[in-house]
């Protein structure tokens, strides 16, 4: 039996800051709601040099990486801003948005340690880096689902809500190399149970 698989974009995921994040996202945008709940009122500062002081010793934050957002034909995010210079020098559609830290009791958790070291914050940082790579493809809708079909348009299997185009053609693959292993009359009874 042919099958093919179809990638499209996953229309309604869901937003990456509701998992069980290491990192706190503290942002501030008129017109987006952005990163995680908070208290924190950005008109309580001066300056976001106060607001990350003021932050880092409320939260005993081990790690805190700052946040940028570009929006213009939509938004993305990142910790650093360099690379949205490149194509807004005069940054008009560019600024700091936030913060994203690493307080120390979860980090402690997360590791299972009693002691921070150097090597564990720049695993921290990574992490951190990833979350917001992981929450700019949210932002992104850079975000997508696979179906599997028999020749005849039938629906054999699909999963949606992947982080990443190549990650779900990976996912896809699979699983197409895995119904294609199948005896037919199973894959039949899997189509049968979706329904």
């Amino acid at each position: 039996m042919a099958m093919k698989i179809r990638i499209e974009q996953d229309t309604e995921p869901e937003s990456p800051r509701e998992w069980d994040n290491l990192g706190k996202m503290v942002c501030f945008h008129r017109r987006y709601n952005l990163g995680d709940e908070h208290d924190y009122n950005s008109s309580h500062y001066a300056n976001w040099d106060e607001l990350e002081a003021a932050v880092t010793e409320e939260e005993d934050s081990v790690v805190v990486l700052p946040l940028f957002l570009y929006d213009h034909s939509g938004i993305t995010m990142a910790c650093g801003d360099s690379h949205f210079r490149a194509f807004d020098s005069q940054c008009w559609d560019h600024g700091r948005v936030g913060l994203i830290l690493a307080r120390r009791e979860d980090v402690l958790k997360e590791f299972g340690k009693k002691r921070i070291s150097k090597k564990m914050l720049k695993k921290v940082e990574e992490i951190l880096l990833q979350e917001v790579e992981t929450y700019d493809q949210y932002l992104t809708g850079d975000v997508w689902g696979f179906i599997i079909e028999d020749d005849e348009g039938e629906h054999l299997e699909s999963c949606w809500g992947f982080f990443g185009h190549d990650y779900c053609e990976q996912e896809a693959q699979q699983a197409l190399e895995y119904l294609q292993k199948q005896p037919v009359d199973s894959v039949f009874t899997i189509q049968a149970e979706e329904r």
